[in-house]
C-alpha cells in the first residue's frame, strides 16, 4: 500500500532532460488555442458536437425579436384587461352622470337682502323623470330642510330654481320639480332586491362642492339597520334600512346617486359613519324602500301613513322605579309604548285611551319601544286598517280595537 504522488513521479520521470523554455509553452499554447477555434465549427457542420454553434449577431437578433414579440403579447394583454374594465365602469358612469345634479339650499343671510348658501344644505340629486313641462329630482330631505329658496345646478354649470313638491322625514327623502327644457339626461331606477354584497357600487354626486365626482367601491350589505333619532332626545324613532357601500361618500354626496354597473340608480346617498378612526362606511337608501315614497310623494305631496294619535314615547325613557309603583306594570313587563296623550277626535281618543296608558303589542304582536309600535303601523297597517290594541292601565291588562286614519309625520 503507498501513496500517489504525481510530482515525485514527474520529477523522476523528467530527471536527465533538458528543460522548456517559456517563450516554447507560450508558443505551444497559441497554437492549441487556435486549433480549438478553426476546428469547432468544422465539427458542429458535421455533425461531431452535440450542440449547434451560432453566430453571435444572429443569435442577438434573434433574442431581441422573440423578446420584443413576448413584450408585444404581455402588453396586448394588459391593454386588453384594463379596456374592459374601465369601459364598463365608465359607460355605467356616462349613461347618468348628466341626471345627477347638485342642490342649493338657500337662506337669508342675517345681513339682510342678500341670499348666501347654507353650507349644511349643499347637496346632490338625481333626475328621474321628465313628463310634460317638467322634469323631477329626488334628493335627501335634510339636504333642502328649512330651505327658503332651492337652486339646482345641473352638469353644464347653469344653474336654475326648483320647486319642492314633498318631502318625507322618516326616509330622508324628497322631491324636487324643475323646468323639463333644461333637462337633457334621466337616469333610471335599478332593482335593489336582487342586490348582493361584493358587487360594484358607483357613487356619483358633488362631495365639497367638487361637481361630477365619481366614487368606485362595492356593496358591502344589503340590509343595514341604523337608528334613527328624530326629535332630538337620544331615543332612536325608527330605523332606517339602508344599503352598506365602501365607495367614498362625502359631505355634498347626500342626495346622489349610487349606480351599479349597468349605470342605474340602486340607492339615494344619504350618510356614512363620520368617525376618524372609521373609513369606507357609508350608506344609501335602497330604490325598493324610496321608490314607493317618491311616488307618494309627488301624487299627495307626503307620504300618507296611518296613525293612532297617540303622543309616544319609549317605556325606557322613564325611570324604572315608576313602572311598578307609579304605573302599576307587572314585573314581567320589561318593554313598552308610554303614552303622554292622545289628539282630540283621533282613533285612540275615540277608543278610550288617555294618558298613563302603556301599549304592550299590537295586533298580538309584542311592542317593546316607540320603533317597533311604528314599525308595525307604516309596514304592516294601511289607512282605514283596523288594530287591536293591548295596554295596561293601573296595573291592569286592557285592549281596545281602533280604526286607523291618516298621519302626516
Amino acid at each position: 500500500m503507498g501513496y500517489y504522488d504525481s510530482h515525485t513521479t514527474r520529477s523522476q520521470s523528467q530527471r536527465g532532460k533538458r528543460p522548456r523554455t517559456g517563450l516554447t509553452a507560450f508558443l505551444a499554447a497559441m497554437a492549441g488555442a487556435l486549433i480549438v477555434v478553426f476546428s469547432i465549427p468544422i465539427l458542429a457542420s458535421n455533425g461531431f458536437l452535440p450542440y449547434e454553434v451560432v453566430p453571435k449577431t444572429a443569435g442577438n437578433e434573434e433574442a431581441v425579436e422573440t423578446m420584443t414579440e413576448s413584450q408585444e403579447e404581455a402588453a396586448e394583454s394588459l391593454q386588453g384587461v384594463n379596456v374592459a374594465v374601465s369601459s364598463e365602469v365608465t359607460e355605467a358612469v356616462d349613461r347618468v352622470n348628466d341626471a345627477v345634479v347638485g342642490v342649493v339650499n338657500i337662506r337669508q343671510s342675517s345681513g339682510g337682502g342678500f341670499w348666501e348658501r347654507g353650507g349644511e344644505g349643499t347637496g346632490s340629486g338625481v333626475v328621474y323623470k321628465k313628463e310634460g313641462d317638467n322634469a323631477f329630482i329626488v334628493t335627501n330631505q335634510h339636504v333642502i330642510e328649512n330651505a327658503q329658496e332651492i337652486d339646482v345646478t345641473l352638469s353644464d354649470g347653469s344653474r336654475i330654481p326648483a320647486e319642492l313638491v314633498g318631502e318625507d322625514q322618516l326616509t330622508d327623502l324628497a322631491v324636487l320639480k324643475v323646468e323639463a327644457d333644461k333637462v337633457d339626461t334621466v337616469a333610471e331606477f335599478g332593482n335593489s332586491d336582487t342586490l348582493r354584497p361584493g358587487e360594484p357600487a358607483i357613487a356619483i354626486g358633488n362631495p365639497l362642492s367638487f361637481e361630477g365626482s365619481v366614487t368606485l367601491g362595492i356593496i358591502s350589505a344589503v340590509e343595514r339597520s341604523l337608528p334613527v333619532d328624530l326629535s332630538g332626545n337620544g331615543q332612536p324613532d325608527w330605523n332606517a334600512e339602508v344599503l352598506q357601500t365602501d365607495a367614498a361618500i362625502n359631505p355634498g354626496n347626500s342626495g346622489g346617486a349610487l349606480i351599479n354597473i349597468e349605470g342605474q340608480v340602486i340607492g339615494i346617498n344619504s350618510m356614512k359613519i363620520a368617525q376618524q378612526s372609521v373609513e369606507g362606511i357609508g350608506f344609501a337608501i335602497p330604490t325598493a324602500i324610496a321608490i314607493p315614497v317618491i311616488e307618494d310623494l309627488e301624487e299627495f305631496g307626503e307620504v300618507r301613513r296611518p296613525q293612532m294619535g297617540v303622543m309616544i314615547r319609549s317605556l325606557q325613557e322613564i325611570p324604572s322605579f315608576h313602572w311598578h309603583d307609579t304605573l302599576g306594570l307587572p314585573e314581567d313587563v320589561t318593554g313598552g309604548v308610554y303614552v303622554e296623550g292622545t289628539t282630540e277626535g283621533s282613533p285612540a281618543a275615540e277608543a278610550g285611551m288617555r294618558e298613563g296608558d302603556v301599549i304592550v303589542a299590537l295586533d298580538g304582536e309584542e311592542v317593546r319601544d316607540t320603533h317597533d309600535l311604528r314599525k308595525f303601523l307604516y309596514t304592516e297597517k294601511s289607512i282605514g286598517d283596523t288594530v287591536d290594541v293591548t295596554f295596561y292601565r293601573n296595573g291592569e291588562e286592557q285592549q281596545v280595537e281602533m280604526t286607523l286614519e291618516q298621519q302626516i309625520f
